[in-house]
């Protein structure tokens, strides 16, 4: 599962609806979000592999491995009024470490890891009035190696966040807000800039800083090419030799995406690039040797067959 301190869930808390999939789509007449900006997900499946890293232990070789993660996540509609919407989004990812070598491992704590996490977002949107609003989300999840113990030993984590948005055009928009952050009983509290510009009919803007900044053209109504730097944070609860540790990196994704809309209920988005590790903790002496390098994600998603 997801856990933080600059992100909260996997493309799935606010910030990733406002700025990643661009839109709430529920707010009436004026909405948050920009004519062109990718369409809304009603449920996403994302595969990522990021080959080529290796870790070692004092005294031994490098181990090569790949990382590989799949994520799954679905909104689900509760109350919608003019005036109030909320919504959930529960979600589940799997994580792996392969290594690739051959021979003995010396990394055991590594290669016996089942990681994984899952948790759900409670979403609202408030109408402050027909230009502006304010939107919240908490995430409540639970990430950990499920190899070494039982998922009710997992500490829980949350994260709370809340945005006002103001339209300023039809083709401009700007956004204030907070984000607090809880995990493994560490505590990290970050101000949220969102700020979405069109320049052109064809070509905009999409900033949602910690997080994300992007460049995006549109090819036509239905594919989309950005040009993109984003956010990765990965943190999970470990225990072994009856010592709990954490497992937690932080890395920068800088690449280009294509989106592809198919129909109007099912679209793709694939991604390539390089993925910069900024920090990585691994428990006892092993260190991280190459931790950078390429990155590629493969997402389909659909859209909500509501109007």
């Amino acid at each position: 599962m997801i856990c933080n301190h600059w992100r909260s869930t996997c493309s799935g808390l606010l910030l990733s609806l406002l700025v990643s999939t661009g839109h709430f789509s529920f707010c009436q007449k004026l909405k948050p979000g920009l004519p062109g900006m990718a369409p809304s997900r009603w449920i996403t499946i994302k595969n990522t592999q990021a080959p080529g890293r290796s870790y070692k232990a004092l005294g031994s070789a490098a181990k090569a491995y790949s990382q590989e993660d799949l994520y799954f996540k679905a909104w689900i509609p509760v109350v919608h009024n003019p005036k109030f919407t909320a919504m959930l989004g529960p979600q589940y990812r799997t994580e792996q470490l392969e290594f690739k070598d051959q021979g003995e491992n010396p990394l055991h704590l590594l290669s016996n890891w089942n990681l994984r996490s899952w948790g759900v977002d409670v979403l609202s949107c408030i109408t402050v009035d027909s230009a502006a609003w304010l939107l919240t989300n908490l995430n409540i999840n639970q990430s950990g190696n499920l190899h070494s113990q039982p998922s009710n030993n997992v500490p829980m984590n949350y994260t709370l966040s809340a945005v006002y948005i103001k339209k300023k055009s039809v083709n401009s928009e700007m956004g204030f807000g907070i984000m607090a952050n809880r995990s493994f009983n560490r505590i990290v509290i970050l101000p949220v800039f969102v700020y979405n510009f069109n320049y052109s009919s064809k070509a905009g803007l999409e900033m949602s800083l910690p997080r994300k900044i992007s460049w995006r053209h549109n090819l036509s109504s239905s594919d989309i090419v950005y040009v993109k730097t984003e956010a990765i944070s990965r943190s999970y609860f470990i225990k072994g030799y009856d010592v709990a540790c954490e497992f937690r990196r932080t890395e920068l994704d800088m690449g280009v995406a294509y989106n592809k809309q198919f129909s109007r209920l099912i679209g793709a988005e694939v991604f390539g690039g390089y993925r910069r590790n900024i920090n990585t903790r691994l428990p006892g002496e092993v260190t991280a040797q190459k931790a950078s390098g390429f990155v590629f994600t493969f997402e389909l998603y659909f859209r909500s067959p509501m109007k």
